[in-house]
């Protein structure tokens, strides 16, 4: 199966139960406060309904149309804009005849589900999974910036140790890059000496230049032997595939990064290499040295188990008993929630170019792997819940937090709005949310066409 239907079906299945909980978040209450409901949607019926099926006074189906779905009910101003039954006189099933109280818990049930499904999830994964990850102070000798230009930007060099971003300390290397991100000012450790380096304010727009670059810093890694090009000059000097790397023409190294230097130095001349093999047996191997200050070979993958066995960073994971577990991932929800409020600050100041980055469906179809993989599917599909939740939570009208405004305003102030506000505040909030479907869509479609 190929990795873009891969993504596209776990893109729909995500979609699919987040839409369907969103709206079971509204219809349950209203159904405790005897509110009818008339249609129960995933996707949007515009025009036609791929399945529908009348169930008492609701019509449950499935549209065509997969940029959402809703519950449509009776008495309110929704996305259906049904005016016509506005005209007539509130009946006590309808939405607007019951209390303030009642049609805020209805309007809030979505959301709620949202964050709560989050919730839930990071839950269920803490339990089954637990956490691992690699403490940054095991990173002895400091981190490697893979990406010269945008280590440069935010003042990142390799060998630098990243103790804190904003005051706060760096526990988790994989976390690194999203504090950066949100960050204002990141502070390191470099040949003893702390260092507070200022974040650009633009930092963001430099790494969306080339998204395939924002992971530009990784653990440093020793220089062991992938493979020999069949088209170097070196393919019979005896080296061989595994063969680590500890000194160049007599010099010692530890990491693949202090290779480069010392090559540089001995372009077109022959000179030893001195490589651990299994066993801790040592061989000196003479190269020849490109004009390129390269010897012909692919670096080596090693995972993240091979780079502790070698001593090189550390990594811990921590299991979590199922009680354990509730208030981790209560924690998991609100840090996530936390950190998308901040990336979203950042979106609305045009001063970062935070905004290029906005992205529509293919973008949050990328965030899913290109192969099936539940722990990553449940990941996902709880980090986009908690998008949905802060999303519909926004004051705009045509979401649910438009209409909790509205009922705020009402239970403060004594009076309601009327149903023609209500129905131009609908129409404008509409407008809204349809230019930034076509604005983060937009962005997707520039990206496809014009970024390499």
């Amino acid at each position: 199966m190929s990795p873009i239907l891969i993504k596209t079906i776990q893109f729909f299945l995500s979609l699919s139960i987040l839409i369907v909980l969103h709206e079971l978040g509204h219809f349950i209450p209203a159904k405790i406060f005897k509110t009818r409901v008339e249609k129960f949607y995933l996707f949007f019926d515009v025009k036609f309904s791929l399945f529908k099926k009348k169930i008492g006074e609701t019509v449950y189906g499935i549209g065509w149309l997969p940029l959402g779905g809703y519950v449509k009910i009776a008495g309110m101003i929704d996305e259906s804009m049904d005016t016509e039954a506005m005209k007539e006189a509130p009946k006590p099933w309808e939405f607007r005849s019951k209390p303030a109280w009642q049609r805020l818990i209805i309007m809030l049930g979505g959301v709620t589900v949202n964050f709560v499904l989050a919730v839930i999830i990071y839950i269920g994964m803490a339990f089954a999974y637990g956490d691992q990850y690699i403490p940054m102070d095991s990173l002895q000798d400091g981190v490697n910036v893979l990406e010269k230009e945008i280590g440069d930007k935010i003042g990142i060099q390799t060998g630098d140790k990243i103790l804190a971003v904003d005051g706060n300390k760096i526990e988790d290397f994989n976390g690194v890059f999203m504090e950066i991100v949100n960050g204002n000012t990141v502070t390191i450790e470099r040949d003893g000496s702390i260092i507070e380096q200022q974040i650009p304010i633009d930092f963001i727009a430099t790494l969306l230049k080339d998204e395939d670059k924002i992971r530009f810093l990784s653990p440093r890694i020793p220089f062991v032997v992938g493979e020999v090009s069949p088209t170097s000059q070196n393919k019979d000097s005896g080296l061989k595939p595994k063969d680590k790397i500890v000194e160049i023409a007599g010099e010692p190294i530890t990491y693949f990064d202090q290779a480069k230097p010392i090559l540089d130095r001995f372009k077109g001349d022959k000179i030893d290499l001195t490589v651990l093999r299994d066993k801790g047996s040592r061989a000196k191997i003479p190269v020849m040295i490109s004009d390129s200050a390269t010897i012909g070979v692919a670096l080596g993958g090693l995972s993240y188990e091979d780079l502790e066995a070698d001593g090189i960073l550390r990594l811990k994971t921590k299991s979590y008993s199922f009680f354990e577990s509730i208030p981790a991932g209560i924690d998991k929800g609100v840090t996530t929630l936390s950190s998308y409020v901040k990336q979203l600050k950042k979106i609305f100041n045009p001063e970062t170019g935070a905004y290029k980055g906005v992205g529509g469906f293919a973008a949050i179809g990328g965030l899913f792997p290109d192969t099936w993989n539940w722990p990553a599917f449940w990941n996902t599909t709880a980090f986009i819940s908690i998008i949905l939740a802060f999303m519909n939570i926004l004051p705009i009208p045509a979401l649910d937090g438009g209409h909790v405004m509205f009922l705020l305003f009402e239970m403060v102030t004594g009076r309601k709005p009327s149903d023609k506000f209500l129905e131009y505040a609908q129409m404008t909030g509409f407008f809204i949310l349809i230019l930034l479907l076509l604005f983060a869509n937009g962005n997707d479609l520039y990206k496809w066409l014009f970024k390499p």
